[in-house]
């Protein structure tokens, strides 16, 4: 079991589904963090629930070409052979994926983000500059019930949000069963619905 610590613990073993959630630069800032002492998962649902309701901050991954990027990637990994995909879904300010890693989780990890990162900047002309914040949240699944969990909540991570209606209309998630939004140019964040 690899495992590296900053503010939270990262441990990721060998054979085991991975949860990951990582944010842009800026969108959670450093005063409104959870306090310290508190458990990861807290802190994991704190941070997700203040990264679903905000319409403040950078929201990049809203531009359809910015979405595409990071939607590109991950479908480049598994076909890579890095990891096997379950579920993603791509949000205004923060990005959910579960894999089940086949190379080391850091480095896939650190792949991924940075590459999607360097390509965002870039199209945003804004090298150089912080595009996701340094640290991730990840959670290793620990059962098959756990894995259901987690899939239905990062596909219906959209709806929760009011970004659509159901899961399979939202065209950045792995619920949308292979629709392209690239091509339409779909915002990956409509205004929100109102009920």
């Amino acid at each position: 079991m690899t495992e590296n610590r900053r503010r939270l613990p990262h441990r990721y073993p060998e054979g085991k589904w991975l949860f990951v959630t990582w944010h842009l630069h800026g969108s959670l800032p450093t005063g409104l963090y959870p306090p310290p002492g508190i458990r990861a998962g807290q802190a994991f649902v704190w941070m997700d629930r203040y990264m679903d309701t905000t319409r403040h901050g950078p929201m990049y991954l809203c531009r359809p070409e910015i979405a595409s990027i990071v939607a590109s990637s991950l479908k480049r990994g598994v076909e890579l052979g890095h990891y096997d995909l379950r579920a993603y879904a791509i949000m205004a300010n923060h990005v959910h994926v579960l894999l089940l890693p086949k190379v080391p989780a850091q480095r896939l990890l650190g792949s991924l983000k940075g590459s999607t990162a360097h390509e965002a900047n870039r199209i945003l002309c804004r090298t150089g500059t912080p595009f996701r914040q340094a640290e991730s949240y990840d959670h290793w699944v620990r059962d098959e019930r756990e894995l259901e969990e987690i899939t239905a909540y990062i596909e219906n991570n959209p709806v929760k949000t009011g970004f659509s209606a159901r899961p399979e209309d939202y065209p950045w998630s792995s619920a949308c069963g292979g629709k392209s939004a690239a091509a339409a140019g779909t915002s990956a964040c409509a205004t929100p619905r109102t009920s």
